[in-house]
């Protein structure tokens, strides 16, 4: 067996950018594992580091060596390497001195295709010494980078500039170059806390060498639990709890090495200022945590991750305090100055803004937004005055400083102007909630006037857009129309709003008619979003053949489409349901074969079997019973009634020959299996189901 040892690779380099250091280690990881196993030294398992200053990979029990393998040369075919004496041809002796070898040394291949010389031998596998720098160098090359730097006087290039290179395979020094530095065995600890460099005896040593004596913390995840727990506590410390989303603990995460959690305190008058405002800045210009009270007030504290430990913290807490004042004393000036001009006198401006070249500027799509969501109101309760004003107010606080400064507090800022300025609560709530969900998974309108002006801004923008000629194309998507159409998915389905998807749009495309003519594009709209709801059902676990069954019918509503799922999965678990669905696969399969129009009047005089008269009269009685569950939507208990129909459809195919040479009698029973489809698709195709 060959030996192996743990190999361990760390490229030390210039500060790392911070969003990218997740998905550089585990990038780097798997690359370089991937190149272990294509050479034939695949690890046992592999182990990764990232910190602001380097990225590590243990890949462990990493063979010494490859393994030899048996190589084979073929030749010329045998009838061509010897004459009819036996005697090797010059095409036998110059492959055998391309071989290096003697004409007695050759083998042969025998196939079903035939007999050809050959040579067999065995190629000592190579040292990994010589294999490992290359390794790790073509994995670095392939990590996702989008632009790489060059620095001194080389031609090596990374994301970062490199400063050392530790190679260790077990407790040797791979010899080589990485990104032109020479490997060793020496890493470098805390830039401050200890600067010197660290002798690595052996790769196990790695981690534990580097907390205990450079004052880094290499381990990701371990660094992110400790940075959490230091905040929460000097949160609680302070009599609060502090905001962590995730994205801001990854960044400060992959900001520091040896994490040190500081509070600070700034002046009280900040607090007139809308706390999310004063929450955006603390968090995205400063990665400090902001702090909040039992009621999620915003307390007039913070919590940042110093990279540092400091013999006077105090003094650190003073500095950062320093340092968001002038943050803070913006957000005042924006809030005390946007004020003065209440968002109706901002309208006007609207009109210099373009919003899209052919659909006009920002005032026209607020005029139009305002008329969609003027109609939409009335349908799902909610004020239509309201719903109008919400959206002509919607873009306003776009002209703002607040929002300018801060362009992720569009909405939020509309709400903050539209309260100062006295407009209903209702309205002022709809400015922020047009705007969700901003993303996948995020929340949706929960007031009903933030649902019309949201629907109707998606609306406009998707007709628009698709109209202007300017739809998605592969993974292109500019305007976001995916994430629109979602959104729009979303908000009916999840909100209950009933409301016929197709109607929607053919009213988007009305707004535009004096821009331009939409109508063309209104069934193209309809299936892009389509697409999007099929996605969506699919992720909550619905079957494609499901989906499929449902979306072959054609039905406009999501709500309805939902109730429509729900029911067909219900159906699904019921005894007769596959002999059903066999049986409409059957009934379309024999109905597709008619040439011209369906016929469709069931005569019963004609009945020629008994099975014929049993299904008529069984399916008249469910025709009866099912009909107001139909209409009224209710389609799972509508479809279990017609689970009643296994027994007298299997007779019928039984007993009965459909395509009878008799025309009369063959159009009376497709009449009745016609009738029979089109109850089945009261709900869905069920012959689509597997």
């Amino acid at each position: 067996m060959t030996e192996s040892r743990d190999f361990l690779v760390e490229i030390g380099t210039e500060e790392l950018p911070p969003k990218a250091l997740p998905t550089l280690e585990a990038a780097f990881r798997e690359a370089l594992v991937k190149g272990l196993e294509a050479a034939g030294l695949a690890p046992s398992g592999a182990h990764s580091w990232a910190a602001p200053r380097r990225l590590a990979v243990l890949a462990r029990d990493v063979p010494l060596s490859q393994p030899d393998r048996e190589t084979e040369r073929r030749g010329p075919a045998l009838s061509a390497a010897f004459d009819e004496d036996g005697n090797p041809t010059k095409a036998a002796l110059g492959f055998a001195q391309s071989c290096g070898i003697s004409i007695d040394e050759i083998g042969k291949i025998e196939t079903d295709k035939g007999a050809w010389i050959a040579y067999r031998s065995i190629e000592a596998g190579r040292p990994a010494a010589e294999l490992l720098p290359g390794i790790v160098e073509k994995a670095l090359a392939a990590l996702p980078i989008p632009r790489r730097m060059r620095w001194g006087d080389g031609d090596a290039e990374f994301v970062r500039p490199a400063h050392w290179v530790v190679l260790l395979h077990g407790d040797a020094v791979v010899p080589g170059t990485v990104l032109g530095i020479p490997a060793g065995r020496e890493t470098r600890g805390h830039r401050f806390h200890h600067p010197q460099p660290i002798r690595i005896a052996e790769p196990a040593a790695y981690a534990p060498l580097l907390e205990t004596e450079g004052h880094v913390m290499p381990d990701f995840a371990a660094r992110r639990e400790a940075i959490l727990g230091q905040v929460q506590e000097a949160a609680s410390r302070l009599g609060g709890r502090a905001l962590i989303p995730d994205a801001l603990l990854d960044e400060v995460t992959a900001l520091v090495e040896w994490p040190c959690a500081v509070s600070g305190t700034f002046e009280e008058r900040f607090l007139a200022v809308p706390q999310e405002a004063l929450i955006g800045t603390m968090q995205d210009n400063q990665k400090y945590f902001a702090v909040v009270d039992e009621a999620g007030r915003l307390m007039p504290h913070f919590v940042t991750v110093a990279n540092i430990e400091s013999r006077e913290p105090e003094r650190v807490s003073e500095g950062n305090a320093r340092v968001i004042r002038p943050r803070l004393a913006d957000a005042e000036f924006f809030w005390d100055r946007d004020r003065r001009t209440p968002l109706e006198a901002r309208l006007e401006g609207l009109k210099t803004v373009v919003f899209q070249h052919g659909l006009g500027s920002l005032h026209d799509k607020a005029e139009r937004i305002a008329r969609l969501a003027g109609r939409i109101a009335p349908r799902i309760g909610v004020d239509r005055a309201h719903a109008e004003r919400a959206a002509r107010l919607a873009k306003c606080d776009l002209q703002t400083l607040m929002v300018y400064e801060f362009p992720e507090l569009q909405g939020v800022m509309g709400r903050h102007y539209a309260l100062h300025d006295g407009e209903p609560e209702d309205v002022a709530w709809a400015i922020e909630e047009h705007y969700l969900p901003r993303h996948a998974g995020d929340a949706l309108p929960e007031r009903g006037t933030g649902r019309a002006v949201a629907l109707a801004d998606r609306l406009d923008t998707l007709v628009g857009i698709f109209a202007a000629g300017l739809k998605p194309t592969g993974d292109k998507d500019p305007y976001a129309l995916r994430r629109a159409a979602l959104g729009i998915v979303r908000i009916l389905v999840e909100g209950g709003l009933d409301l016929d998807l197709a109607a929607l749009i053919d009213e988007a495309a009305e707004g535009l008619s004096d821009r331009l003519d939409a109508r063309p594009v209104t069934g193209e709209v309809f299936d892009f979003a389509m697409e999007r709801l099929r996605g969506y059902f699919a992720e909550r676990g619905i079957a494609y053949d499901t989906l499929d069954a449902v979306l072959a019918c054609r039905p406009t509503r999501p709500c309805d489409i939902e109730r429509r799922l729900r029911a067909v999965e219900h159906f699904r678990q019921l005894p007769e349901a596959a002999s059903l669905a066999a049986a409409h696969k059957r009934i379309h399969n024999l109905l597709k074969k008619v040439e011209g129009e369906l016929p469709s009047t069931v005569d019963p005089a004609r009945f020629a079997e008994p099975a014929e008269g049993a299904l008529h009269a069984e399916l008249e009685r469910l025709e009866r019973e099912t009909g107001p569950l139909f209409d009224g939507g209710d389609y799972e208990p509508a479809l279990t009634l017609l689970a009643a129909l296994q027994t007298p459809v299997d007779a019928f195919f039984d007993g009965v020959m459909v395509m009878a040479e008799d025309a009369g009698l063959r159009n009376n029973r497709l009449a009745l299996l016609n009738r029979l489809s089109a109850l089945f698709l009261k709900t869905a195709d069920l012959s689509r189901l597997q």
